[in-house]
């Protein structure tokens, strides 16, 4: 039994794989009803929502949390291209008709917030409901961008774009700098614990995975010019983003003026989290997934 195995059992769920052509991804589900689809991001994985998996299925789900590409147990292809926006977005496409399923309701933070941003764009007849957890809708971010403000915390992704080197500096020490970030940033001391850390570091140290993790950066920051954006298409699904206020990474501006693209939009900001609110604060997280999930 491998770690995700034994992982997913203690959730009463179940590690598969799903077989997406050039790709494989691993995923794990449970529940039976519509279907829900959580989506992590950097530096998680599908454990991440362990804390939402067993009270959305109490509530009627069908809970599947992926691995996205590059990630844990998923398959890590080699070049940058590979980790573009729109081909993440298609996994999570292929993956919910592999489920055989019409649609979802599709969860998202972080990275996997901006997956999931882009499939209700493009794939608006899968999203049955949109919930993002701090990860900018593209056209508010290209707005901040330009503030000193937001440039100085995205930072780091300009770290991320330099060859090897940031390979080095995350594996170092035993993985010390996304101990330090996961132990740290949130609000709520505990929030990712010793077992956390743990299997994430387990996730870490699969071959490739950090050099597919910074390939999501890597090829954000490689998009060409030329290349029509879509940032501008409004998201017509129902749609809640639930924001950590005490985000470092995120500045609270990014929440603001999103009736633009995303009309209707429920913005809920929890002064009592950080970047992570399903590890913060995940009782209120739980309670407005599954009420807003249910309709």
């Amino acid at each position: 039994m491998t770690g995700d195995d034994e992982a997913a059992a203690a959730l009463g769920a179940r590690s598969r794989i799903a077989e997406l052509g050039d790709v494989r991804l691993h995923y794990v589900e449970a529940g039976r009803g519509p279907l829900v689809v959580l989506l992590h991001g950097f530096p998680n994985f599908w454990y991440l929502w362990r804390r939402q998996m067993t009270p959305l299925v109490a509530a009627g789900f069908r809970v599947v949390a992926p691995d996205l590409r590059g990630y844990n147990a998923s398959s890590k292809p080699r070049g940058v291209a590979a980790y573009r926006v729109d081909t993440l977005a298609g996994d999570v496409r292929a993956v919910i008709e592999a489920l055989g399923s019409r649609d979802a309701v599709v969860v998202g933070h972080d990275w996997g917030g901006v997956v999931a941003w882009r499939l209700a764009q493009r794939y608006p007849e899968l999203v049955r409901r949109l919930v993002v957890l701090n990860a900018p809708h593209p056209g508010a971010l290209a707005r901040e961008l330009r503030t000193p403000g937001q440039l100085a915390r995205s930072s780091y992704a300009l770290f991320f774009q330099l060859p090897l080197v940031p390979e080095l500096v995350l594996r170092a020490l035993d993985f010390a700098a996304l101990e330090r970030v996961l132990r740290h940033e949130p609000v709520r001391p505990g929030a990712f614990d010793d077992e956390d850390l743990r299997r994430h570091k387990a996730s870490w140290r699969v071959p490739g995975a950090l050099r597919a993790a910074l390939g999501y950066y890597r090829a954000a920051g490689r998009r060409s010019p030329r290349k029509p954006l879509i940032a501008d298409r409004r998201v017509t699904c129902p749609t809640l983003l639930l924001w950590g206020d005490r985000d470092r990474f995120l500045r609270r501006e990014l929440t603001e003026g999103l009736e633009r693209w995303v009309p209707g939009i429920e913005v809920v900001r929890i002064a009592a989290s950080g970047h992570w609110p399903m590890a913060d604060v995940p009782d209120l997280v739980n309670e407005r997934l599954a009420s807003f999930a249910a309709g």
